[in-house]
């Protein structure tokens, strides 16, 4: 059981982040190298997970946490260029074998099923190498022996809570870039775009870097036209007063496609921008550098007992529970530490950071306290959602 002295409370009456003049935060979109390296090893944990309840009752040993894009080489051109050099994908990590079916199939064949689904036609063009080993025998015995897994690393988790009115700016610009509305207005939008939020005093600036599929644009001025009236749109469905730059490197003067960003594919990777597993969004969708966090990458690792995976989502859905549920706390900041070998649900250092103008009473605290203990006895809970991919990590 985990013992109250494991669960420290700290309590301040002001924060520092809403009182700075200046905040940074950053999302990558779907398409982006990194996000299609994450997108990838989570789809193939996701099936292996499943692969191995089915075949042996429990998930076991894997991780899928490393991966790297290798960019192509494209010729894009108005009206539609051509590729030509393939992007590359390699998957490695430690694997329990399947008894019915071959691992690297499995995993192959998950990671096409995603790219297929988040990008269409154009995720055909990847090429997938799986190179995958069998995992450290003294981890064999984590997860499967016992009715609750063990952790498989010492490692923390951070998360925090509420978004700042940058952070929601971020997000809701990469839902709009994301949404079928937008996507069915403006054909010409690839599936790779970064937003880069920055806070000065009040004023909010959001710089957004969209790759331009070329067989949707004929000529240099209508590449122009399209991205103000794309960037008009975004204005208007944002709504947050922000002021909003799009693709900040194209040359004004472009006389052809070598001075604005336009693509075969939509994607950057196939000018030869590579990517890698963690180097993308937090499990909350963005990246932080004013915020506590960790550089954990969740995406790919063992939902049953990896806790970098674990304790990251748990970390921010406490979080959200104690903002929501206890009065007064304006901030809070979680932070999780496990051990190896311990039961998932039994941490070595439970840290909560509330900010509260107020103080917070006696009750609250314990009121928080119990609020830890029942997100931890929920932890199985939480791993099958990550099986079943109902929780974004990316």
């Amino acid at each position: 059981m985990l013992r109250s002295d494991d669960i420290v409370l700290s309590i301040a009456t002001s924060s520092v982040l809403a009182e700075g003049r200046a905040e940074i935060c950053e999302h990558k979109g779907l398409g982006h190298p990194d996000s299609l390296c994450d997108g990838a090893v989570e789809a193939a944990a996701r099936a292996l997970s499943r692969a191995y309840i089915d075949g042996y009752g429990a998930v076991q040993p894997f991780n899928l946490d490393k991966a790297l894009l290798i960019g192509g080489t494209s010729a894009p051109k108005f009206g539609g260029g051509r590729q030509l050099r393939p992007i590359r994908l390699i998957v490695s990590g430690p694997v329990t074998e399947l008894r019915s079916a071959k691992v690297e199939h499995v995993v192959e064949q998950a990671i096409r099923e995603y790219f297929a689904t988040s990008l269409g036609g154009v995720g055909n063009g990847i090429h997938i190498e799986p190179i995958l080993r069998p995992s450290a025998p003294n981890l064999r015995r984590v997860t499967g022996a016992a009715a609750l897994p063990l952790s498989n690393d010492t490692s923390f988790g951070v998360g925090y809570a509420p978004h700042t009115p940058l952070e929601s700016a971020v997000l809701s610009a990469a839902r709009v870039l994301q949404s079928s509305a937008f996507r069915d207005m403006f054909a010409a939008a690839g599936l790779d775009y970064k937003v880069m939020g920055s806070r000065l005093g009040d004023h909010l600036r959001l710089t957004i870097a969209l790759a331009f599929v070329d067989r949707c644009v004929h000529s240099v001025d209508e590449y122009f036209l399209l991205k103000e009236r794309l960037g008009s749109y975004l204005g208007e469905q944002i709504g947050i007063g922000a002021e909003i730059a799009l693709n900040t490197l194209d040359d004004p003067d472009a006389r052809d496609e070598s001075g604005i960003y336009l693509t075969v594919t939509g994607l950057s990777a196939e000018h030869g921008d590579d990517g890698q597993v963690g180097r993308g969004n937090r499990v909350n969708g963005l990246i932080t550098p004013y915020r506590a966090m960790s550089l954990e990458a969740a995406a790919g690792k063992n939902p049953a007992a990896h806790v970098g995976k674990l304790y990251n989502v748990l970390a921010h859905r406490l979080a959200a529970h104690i903002h929501e549920s206890v009065d007064g706390a304006d901030e809070v900041i979680v932070r999780l530490l496990s051990g190896i070998g311990r039961p998932i649900n039994q941490p070595q250092l439970v840290a909560i950071d509330v900010v509260a103008e107020r103080g917070l009473s006696a009750f609250q605290e314990q009121q928080i306290r119990e609020l830890a203990r029942q997100q931890l006895v929920a932890l199985p809970a939480l791993a099958s959602e990550l099986v079943h991919g109902t929780v974004p990590v990316f």
